[in-house]
């Protein structure tokens, strides 16, 4: 798809739409996948590591909700600046070190899954490159075919990430959901349909210059990702919190004239927020919520819980772009930031 040229924004929107198209393109295109998975059955980690920057972190800290709940192992993220900056060089045998990275190619990310072979790991690379330095040092690499993304915001991207470590980590323990993969492009795609209504949304937060974005389990990286993308296209100053942790100190800061978007899809991580959208409300506050269908529908018939952020995020990427838009700025090409990040 090529978008109109010279309109703001066009790039993400054309590739906020084609994500259905590329979640079913990876789900057919799975040999590879299968092939780690297998390697990784046949390791049993005792614990798995996590390196990830920018979109592809908030889609490592998924993969760790994904470890703890099905593969039943210790999880986490690592700082790759223990090893870069300060020489770390830990006893990492048995440890399954996963590198999310769109373009592998951050130096950091590269020495850090480097250093993790030489210290006893079984490195995986997760990337939209399977040609990069990072694919290069890693024992095994997942292509998450994303296809080339222009817009520096990430989209397709982001959603591909988290589809592949589903089909890693589910598929390690043995544990994934078939029907669901069959069903989740299409969930996609009516998501994507019904967030029509972000559009007419976006208006509401024009003028506003900040916001709180909120959720819990699964969906905690969901608000995580869509903070990031306020920033990154709006220069919001966007706060994500756990709908756990705002409950502890943050929710000072919210009053009626502070925007909230709670993330809570119908199921046990909406459950879970159910008491902090009622404390927000006795604030005054009138949080968008994201999932009911009152709000910003997500659709997830047939889909597992765990994959809801895969369709939870679109809508949110859509709001986004059109809020970015409506302040006259271009989410294609947002002020000082380019689309690989070389850090250290």
């Amino acid at each position: 798809m090529t978008p109109a040229a010279g309109r703001p924004g066009a790039w993400m929107a054309a590739e906020t739409a084609e994500q259905p198209a590329v979640l079913a393109g990876l789900l057919s295109g799975r040999v590879g996948i299968d092939e780690v998975v297998q390697t990784v059955r046949a390791y049993r980690p005792h614990t798995v590591m996590f390196a990830a920057r920018g979109s592809s972190d908030n889609a490592a800290l998924y993969g760790s909700y994904l470890v703890q709940t099905i593969l039943g192992v210790a999880s986490g993220l690592c700082s790759p600046s223990t090893t870069t900056v300060y020489g770390a060089r830990p006893d990492l045998h048995g440890v399954l070190f996963v590198t999310v990275s769109q373009s592998g190619t951050s130096p950091d990310l590269v020495e850090s899954t480097r250093v993790a072979e030489e210290c006893g790991a079984l490195t995986v690379a997760v990337t939209n490159d399977p040609t990069s330095a990072l694919a290069e040092v890693a024992a095994h690499v997942v292509d998450v075919h994303a296809g080339v993304e222009h817009a520096v915001a990430a989209t397709k991207s982001y959603t591909a990430e988290l589809l592949a470590l589903y089909l890693l980590v589910a598929g390690a323990a043995g544990r994934l959901d078939r029907e669901s993969l069959a069903a989740l492009p299409d969930a996609a795609a009516g998501t994507l349909d019904a967030s029509v209504a972000a559009e007419a949304l976006a208006a509401k937060y024009r003028t506003v210059d900040r916001v709180v974005v909120t959720a819990r389990g699964y969906s905690y990286p969901t608000a995580r990702e869509a903070a990031l993308k306020l920033m990154e296209t709006c220069y919001l100053s966007a706060h994500p919190f756990s709908g756990a942790d705002l409950l502890h100190g943050p929710l000072a800061m919210v009053d009626a004239d502070v925007p909230v978007i709670a993330v809570a899809t119908p199921g046990r991580s909406g459950r879970a927020m159910e008491p902090v959208v009622e404390r927000l409300r006795g604030l005054g506050c009138d949080p968008l919520l994201v999932g009911p269908a009152d709000g910003l529908p997500v659709v997830t018939d047939g889909i597992v819980e765990e994959l809801w952020p895969v369709v939870e995020i679109l809508p949110l990427q859509r709001l986004a772009r059109r809020m970015a838009a409506d302040r006259g700025l271009d989410p294609d090409h947002p002020r000082g930031l380019r689309k690989i990040t070389q850090t250290r």
